[in-house]
């Protein structure tokens, strides 16, 4: 077994019973003690479980960790999905993006896009466009300090006034059955406002939010036309979106495809006959 495979195993039974403990997890794959001990190590370090004496924790809760950390967890992944989506977004058009992380990325890789209206909850996307050519509208509402969030009654009705085409939403964690959820009722109440006035819909999640667990429900990703993410969800949820014609765009397919056309010009370029200037 890969790696990569036994740490996704590791997380499949942590989601599944809470806690796992070393002498156990070694014994199931045929490996030490001290494999084990580096892969939780590992997994700890990338934000996926918390290290405990003999074993490790689920994570129930991303708030644990501070906004700043949050920024570092798959920050990488949370990149290549902010392009993508960016991608999907014409010049010209109005949108709306809700607080988190991986929607950030998304405001960074606006930047060069023209003529956007922009409209958002998060006081960091309206920093980070501040300096091109775009209207920026923030929401009126509450500021949570922790993360720059502005949440509450006051966010929703500002929100409500308007009707964008393209809405970009985050969340918290995400279930096999399709549900995309959050921890704070606040939160997900200017989600699902954004989500209503929005004309295409699209969210942005890395694969680690299915293994968090959160009780609140932003909507399904049936109700969704993009779901943009690093790699395969599980089967029930792509079960999920096909039943709303859902398309769900994965980072990994990106490369693959840049990367095959990257060899098919090299190919092209290897059979066209060189011409010498003398």
């Amino acid at each position: 077994m890969s790696v990569n495979k036994r740490h996704d195993e590791i997380l499949r039974r942590l989601r599944a019973v809470g806690s796992i403990e070393v002498e156990a997890l070694a014994s199931a794959f045929g490996v030490t003690n001290q494999t084990i001990r580096h892969d939780l190590t590992k997994l700890d370090a990338q934000g996926f479980l918390k290290r405990t004496h003999g074993g490790a924790q689920r994570l129930d809760a991303m708030t644990t960790r501070d906004y700043a950390e949050r920024r570092q967890l798959c920050s990488l992944q949370k990149q290549q999905i902010g392009q993508i989506a960016a991608s999907l977004i014409p010049n010209g058009c109005a949108l709306m993006l809700n607080i988190g992380t991986t929607t950030e990325q998304v405001a960074l890789a606006l930047c060069d896009h023209n003529d956007l209206i922009v409209i958002s909850n998060n006081i960091n996307v309206i920093s980070q466009l501040s300096s091109s050519s775009k209207t920026l509208i923030l929401v009126g509402g509450r500021v949570r300090q922790s993360d720059g969030a502005i949440i509450g009654e006051d966010a929703v009705d500002f929100i409500s006034r308007y009707k964008v085409d393209y809405a970009v939403i985050g969340c918290s964690s995400l279930d096999a059955d399709g549900a995309i959820l959050d921890f704070d009722m606040g939160e997900v109440s200017v989600a699902r406002a954004i989500l209503r006035n929005a004309r295409h819909k699209i969210l942005v999640s890395d694969s680690t939010k299915f293994d968090t667990d959160a009780a609140v429900r932003i909507g399904d990703i049936s109700d969704l036309d993009y779901m943009v993410t690093d790699s395969a969800p599980p089967e029930s949820f792509c079960d999920a979106a096909a039943r709303g014609n859902t398309r769900i765009i994965l980072t990994e397919d990106m490369k693959a495809e840049r990367l095959q056309s990257d060899n098919r010009s090299t190919d092209i370029l290897k059979r066209q006959p060189r011409s010498f200037v003398t």
